[in-house]
């Protein structure tokens, strides 16, 4: 793991990043109210589980329940889910959010590179863009691999290389020198688990892998939930000047203004892994 990658520090992620969904949402929030796209993301995700009547699920990562919270009338019936997170925070949000549901939902906190289940457990294991977080990707893979039955499929989201490419060019340098340390994703690099190297890290895993694009951007016409989106991703223990906020919010409302909104491509998919 890279020390220098705080998005790879579970430690980090369970107590400060995703301590409860706060952060998260703020980031879904610019996706649900700005996207282009025909289908929303979770029931398009939820298509490809292709769940039937009785099936056990893993859900690794699982936040705060928001792919059941969207599709629970879609459950078949019988399903036995499971859900987990690192951030036993995230996993009282689900259990609240999913509580009186009906289907049969079991939370713990876990792992997933230590998952506490019995080998050949699941039919569907689900880790909805969260791979690029784990820090020993092999090990967490092979812990996938191990509680899956024989032809037992994971369904793995994540995002590519172009994804949200055009923010980075909309903070200032100035800004960026103001904020030390700012760890925007897109700003930071290539994620360790991609839509272009997914497929070759999950070949040791799994005997077939389908990959699926989905068609989406953003046309942003709020200045103040883009600068929501930028600030979730600082940590909780630094100092950000007002006037960096300020900067930000004055520049992309005046962007707006003369453009009508702001274009941000994104680039997601799911990669369909059987064993």
């Amino acid at each position: 793991m890279d020390s220098q990658d705080p998005f790879r520090d579970s430690d980090y992620l369970q107590k400060n990043q995703y301590r409860d969904s706060s952060n998260l949402d703020a980031r879904a929030a610019l996706h649900r109210q700005f996207s282009t796209a025909t289908a929303d993301w979770q029931p398009w995700v939820f298509d490809l589980l292709r769940l039937e009547p009785g099936m056990r699920v893993l859900e690794c990562g699982c936040g705060p329940g928001w792919l059941w919270r969207q599709n629970v009338d879609r459950i078949p019936a019988g399903c036995q889910i499971t859900l987990t997170d690192l951030s036993p925070g995230m996993v009282a949000e689900a259990e609240a959010a999913l509580a009186g549901s009906g289907h049969q939902f079991s939370f713990q906190p876990a792992n997933i590179q230590a998952l506490d289940f019995a080998d050949g457990t699941f039919d569907v294991v689900v880790a909805n863009h969260m791979l690029y977080h784990v820090p020993d990707l092999a090990q967490g893979l092979a812990a996938v691999q191990r509680v899956l039955k024989p032809n037992g499929r994971l369904i793995a989201a994540t995002n590519g290389d172009e994804h949200m490419k055009e923010l980075p060019l909309l903070v200032p340098e100035a800004v960026r020198q103001k904020v030390a340390s700012w760890r925007m994703r897109g700003m930071a690099g290539q994620l360790p688990f991609r839509l272009e190297n997914g497929r070759s890290l999950l070949a040791p895993f799994f005997a077939q892998i389908e990959q699926h694009l989905y068609e989406d951007s953003l046309w942003v016409t709020d200045a103040d939930a883009l600068v929501a989106y930028a600030f979730s991703m600082i940590k909780p223990e630094m100092e950000v000047p007002e006037t960096a906020v300020a900067h930000l919010r004055e520049l992309w409302a005046a962007k707006i203004a003369a453009d009508g909104g702001i274009h941000i491509s994104k680039q997601s998919g799911v990669f369909v892994a059987t064993r």
